[in-house]
């Protein structure tokens, strides 16, 4: 098994959780419903392409996690395409 589809530990998800806290509430909102479907489930991977996500101003992620915007250039990964297919996935 490759290293970036290791299950993150317990520890791991909550730092992870805790970063992805944002300022815009409809933000918060996605990502709520994506630690609640797939927490226990997040792989290395799946951290790598949150992260990148975090990165990104809140009006900015509010287009992607709404389809208004596509990811591009350094941002266009497949680690992050597998973020915004999960979060976008209606609950």
């Amino acid at each position: 098994m490759d290293a970036m589809d290791a299950i993150l530990e317990e520890r791991e998800r909550d730092l992870l959780r805790w970063r992805s806290r944002r300022g815009l509430v409809e933000n918060d909102l996605y990502i709520e419903q994506f630690f609640a479907a797939y927490g226990d489930q997040l792989t290395r991977r799946h951290a790598a392409g949150l992260s990148a996500l975090m990165d990104l101003a809140d009006n900015d992620l509010m287009d992607l996690f709404m389809r208004r915007k596509e990811p591009e250039g350094d941002l266009d990964t497949p680690e992050v395409r597998e973020v915004l297919q999960m979060v976008r996935k209606p609950v």
